[in-house]
């Protein structure tokens, strides 16, 4: 994939169906966070690519819920009151478990700060 930010590009090849194809659509910032942040809505349901921005890496999840422009989904699969790691740093801690593409928010996420 490329390092552009486009979210979807008309396929050239067959104007008369002009299929989208999606890019990356959430965006992880270090290797080892357990959230990437939607850079468009994601829907439920829908694969989607993100993109490690300290290496350029990519990873495909299936999205489990409907997800907002700018929120978390999730990367990994955690229990109740585990830490969680964005920025390679603790941002907050679990409120109940989370499995591989779950929309990540303040239902299931505790911040750090208080």
């Amino acid at each position: 994939m490329s390092k552009n930010n486009h979210t979807e590009t008309p396929v050239k090849n067959n104007p008369e169906a002009q299929p989208l194809l999606s890019t990356h659509k959430f965006l992880i910032h270090h290797q080892g966070d357990h959230v990437g942040v939607a850079t468009t809505p994601i829907q439920k349901g829908e694969k989607v690519v993100g993109i490690y921005m300290d290496d350029n890496t990519e990873v495909e999840v299936e999205s489990l819920d409907d997800i907002p422009l700018g929120h978390k989904i999730s990367l990994v699969n955690l229990n109740a009151a585990e830490p969680v790691l964005k920025y390679g740093v603790q941002i907050g801690l679990t409120t109940k478990s989370w499995v591989v593409g779950d929309y990540v928010h303040t239902h299931n996420i505790k911040t750090a700060r208080w």
